[in-house]
This record gives structure tokens, sequence and C-alpha cells, in this order.
């Protein structure tokens, strides 16, 4: 008799059609209005995607919150410890310009709307790039966002006062208008029932110590987390996008870091964007951040309109 190979799948697979109907009686708590206000600059989400995606999201996610809260209260009386509130951390993934911040923003909002009115707070790991000053001391100017452009053990240490249930815990500034973390400037977030942490690395596992002692990773402080994918050629489309818009608005201001660019011709500017995708995104998302996608419990994959087309769940 022969063997049967067996094909492993460590997900389940959805359509938007197939993902819209696990909604189920779930309200939709926003409304069109809210939905352009949240999406970021050339991200075209509509209300009807954001009500077929992320409200199905929301759902999923008030489920396994409910699980993970019966799991510690069973180890809490296990161990005779406090009930202190042990809150929910969300991580969202993906590349420069796929869309990041408008997912973040509209989960956010959806989430703090559930019946309970839960806290929830969002944080972007910028804030813990190093500065401007110390990229170039330590010779990574051009790899500004790369796992070695971030003070990783801040970020740890944020993401473990989070989950030990520390209050008032201060998270860096980062200004994307001076393209710089600001010196002395801090958001506190203080003990949310849930957090998410946008990042384009934060699911990288980063490396391991030769000397084999034991170290935490940002990734091992997630209890759900989410990988926006998208085809190379979308995103350097989306990124061009970005920055033309970016020329036209913000670049305008003359605080902007990237102020001089207005003053460059269209075929300069042109030029110097698809440098820094080219030299500096691409590389960052294939050797980086594309690889962490298989960590992901769901992975959305867009498509050219940027709209969600497929929706990846792993298998519990």
């Amino acid at each position: 008799m022969g063997t049967k190979k067996l094909k492993l799948a460590p997900y389940h697979y959805f359509s938007k059609a197939e993902w819209s109907g696990l909604r189920a009686d779930e309200p939709m708590t926003l409304d069109a209005d809210d939905v352009k206000r949240l999406r970021a600059l050339t991200d075209p989400i509509s209300f009807t995607e954001a009500e077929e995606i992320y409200l199905p999201l929301s759902r999923l996610i008030s489920l396994y919150v409910e699980a993970t809260q019966q799991l510690h209260r069973a180890s809490t009386k296990f161990l005779g410890a406090d009930g202190r509130k042990v809150p929910y951390i969300i991580g969202v993934a993906g590349s420069v310009a796929v869309g990041k911040s408008t997912t973040s923003r509209i989960l956010k909002a959806l989430l703090s709307r559930w019946p309970s009115s839960p806290k929830v707070d969002l944080v972007t790991t910028d804030g813990f790039l190093f500065s401007n000053k110390r990229l170039d001391e330590l010779q990574l100017a051009e790899r500004k966002g790369f796992p070695e452009s971030y003070d990783r053990g801040a970020l740890i240490r944020f993401l473990s006062d989070i989950k030990s249930g520390k209050p008032d815990v201060k998270v860096p500034v980062y200004s994307h208008l001076v393209y710089d973390v600001i010196d002395g400037e801090f958001i506190t977030i203080d003990r949310p029932d849930i957090l998410i942490v946008e990042g384009l690395n934060i699911l990288q596992p980063g490396e391991l110590p030769k000397s084999g002692k034991p170290i935490l990773f940002a990734s091992d402080f997630l209890d759900f987390s989410i990988f926006i994918d998208a085809d190379e050629n979308d995103l350097t489309t989306w990124f061009m996008e970005r920055f033309r818009r970016l020329r036209e608005t913000a670049f305008a201001d003359p605080k902007s870091f990237f102020h001089r660019f207005t003053k460059m011709s269209s075929e300069e500017a042109e030029a110097f964007g698809m440098w820094a995708w080219k030299e500096i995104n691409l590389p960052n998302l294939r050797d980086n951040i594309q690889p962490t996608r298989s960590r992901a419990d769901l992975v959305l994959t867009k498509g050219p309109s940027h709209a969600i087309e497929r929706v990846a769940l792993r298998k519990v």
C-alpha cells in the first residue's frame, strides 16, 4: 500500500465574500465619515471594505481576547496570584506604503466601540528608531527602518512594562515632519485593555546571541499579529504615489526635513523617490519584512487597487 503524502497548510484561506460572512450579527459602529477620517493619505479604503474586512476581524479579536482573559483567570486562580489586568497586544506589520496606519486606526476605532468600551491605545515603532544623530554615528543613516536602526532594547522594555501592567509607560515621539525622534518628548500609555503596535519589523525575531543566553524579541509579547501583504510592483506604485502626494502637501512645510524636494524638478524628485524605494525600502522588504509574513496570525493580501482580496487566518 502506497504512502499518502500529507499536505500541510498552516492557514485557513478566505475570499473577501467568505470572510465578510463571518461578521455574523456584529453591528457596524463606524460610518463613512469615520472611515474617510481614519484612512491614510493614499489608501483609498472604502466604508464597504471596512465593513467586509475589519468588522469580522473585530469580532474574531473579541473572541480571542475573551478566551485569553479566561486563560488568565484560570492561571491566576491556580497560582493564587492577584487578578491584575494584562493588556492584549496586537501587532500590525507590513511594507512601507502598504496601509498599516489605516488598518491600525480603523481597528482601534472598531475595538474601542465594543459594548464593554475597552481602552484601546495605538503606538508605532517609529518612536523607537535611533535619532538621526545616532544613526549617523552608527553609519546607518541609509538603513533607517532596517531592524538595526531601532533601539530594540527600549522597545522590549516598553512591551515588557505594558504586559506587566505598569502604569504610565512612556513612548518616545517620532515626527515625520522633521524625520526624527523628538528629544525629550513622549506619549504616555496607561494600562490599556488592548494595545495595537504598528511597525515594519514588529514580527522580526532578530539574531540569537552566540553565547546561548536566552533573550526576548518584540514578537514574543504579541497576542495576535496581522501582516498586510501586497505584490512588489503594487507597493512600488503606492510608494511613489504617496511620495508625490507628500511632495505636494507635507513637504511644502518649510520645517519639513524633505522640504528641499519641493525645489526639485518633477524628474529629479521622481528619480530620488525611486532611488529611495529601490535602495532602501525594497531591500528591507525582501530581507527583513517579507520573511516574517509566515509568523503572522492573520495575513491580509491586497490587490492593485489597494483593496483586500484574500484573508489567511492561522489554524489554532
